[in-house]
């Protein structure tokens, strides 16, 4: 790619502002996540904090299904296993 000193024809200088260094440093320091959403998404969930509050929701029904999927415990697979043994014996 060739680079020239000169801006294209459909760019003014006038109409550019002067450039500040190091404007976005500090909240670049602090960190960000950026996430694109699609168009469709985007009219859904208008703000970041409509994002924020619907992922969250997703991870409290998230953590819920998780919870009641859990299996049994060792423990207590083997007690009901000596038990219903046990029981069977008589």
């Amino acid at each position: 790619m060739k680079k020239t000193e000169e801006m294209r024809a459909e760019y003014r200088r006038e109409d550019l502002e002067k450039g500040v260094r190091g404007k976005h440093h500090a909240a670049f320091q602090k960190g960000s996540n950026l996430v694109l959403l699609t168009p469709e998404l985007a009219k859904i969930f208008p703000t970041n904090e409509a994002v924020n509050s619907a992922l969250e929701s997703l991870v409290g029904v998230a953590r819920l299904a998780v919870i009641k999927k859990r299996p049994a415990s060792a423990t207590t697979i083997k007690r009901s296993t000596t038990k219903s043994s046990a029981a069977n014996a008589r």
